[in-house]
């Protein structure tokens, strides 16, 4: 049994490397081992009920990324089973928070991670309340309700201060520095305040020369941040790098950032930019 869980473990770290296609049968495969192997769990039921709901909420992100979003709900809906009879709050909140990116307005999405912030108060869920509450500003201010959007950022970096994401929940290790930043950058992007300019310079200084795992999320939102705030050139050499990482691992996350950055980008940049709506 505890291999089982180690591999539910081992395959959201993966998902830092692979792409939703290459990750998917093997996230299915082992949600299927794991389902076969429930009835025999016996003193191990309760992990392997956790292991189950964490691998099936990986198998709808991977759907959802591929454009799948009818297996990405009813994936999301065996994580919410599982955490129900397993009695693990945290394991709801990974399935809203996956469900929120496919949510139809901003304001029903806000209403799902309003109720996962909830699933993940207490001691050893910093880091997952800092991803749900920089989602929460995010959508906050697609729906123009700045203030909230501001409000949700600011606890989002405090919890992020405090956070040990290695020492948490597997499915929560991509929130990288850099993951952060690209939060805040696409919150302080969208409602125009005075931060994105210095949030970008810390991002650029953090990122470097590497390519982080989440490279695709956290280059277009660094990209976009630095073409808003008025730092063309340096805004258009993270946007080649943006566009080489969402050649190699396209995904939808990805074609929404194309789009916005191409619409950004200077009319000497046109092949650039229709580039980039290829992608998108």
């Amino acid at each position: 049994m505890s291999a089982l869980i180690g591999r539910a473990e081992h395959l959201h770290i993966s998902e830092h490397s692979l792409t939703a296609l290459q990750l998917r049968g093997l996230v299915e495969s082992h949600f299927n081992t794991i389902k076969d192997a429930l009835p025999y769990a016996g003193r191990h039921e309760r992990a392997l009920l956790v292991a189950a709901g964490e691998t099936a909420a990986l198998a709808g992100w991977a759907a959802w990324d591929i454009g799948d979003y009818c297996a990405a709900r009813n994936y999301y809906k065996v994580t919410t089973e599982s955490a129900k009879e397993s009695g693990h709050p945290p394991l709801r909140a990974l399935a809203l928070t996956y469900a929120s990116y496919g949510s139809r307005t901003p304001v029903k999405a806000m209403g799902l991670l309003r109720q996962a912030a909830l699933d993940v108060r207490g001691h050893g869920n910093a880091t997952a309340a800092a991803w749900i509450h920089g989602r929460h500003a995010e959508e906050s201010a697609n729906a123009n309700a700045t203030r909230d959007a501001l409000l949700s950022m600011e606890r989002a970096r405090l919890l992020y201060d405090l956070a040990n994401p290695t020492a948490e929940q597997s499915w929560i290790r991509f929130m990288t520095p850099g993951r952060m930043d690209s939060l805040a950058l696409s919150v302080y992007g969208q409602v125009g305040h005075k931060e994105i300019e210095k949030t970008a310079k810390d991002a650029v200084q953090r990122l470097g020369d590497a390519l982080p795992s989440s490279g695709v999320v956290v280059l277009g939102d660094l990209a976009a941040a630095l073409l808003k705030g008025g730092d063309i050139e340096q805004g258009i050499d993270v946007t080649r790098r943006f566009a080489a990482a969402a050649e190699a691992r396209p995904n939808t996350m990805g074609r929404a950032r194309a789009e916005l950055i191409a619409r950004r980008l200077p009319d000497r940049e046109k092949d650039l930019a229709s580039y980039l709506q290829r992608l998108a």
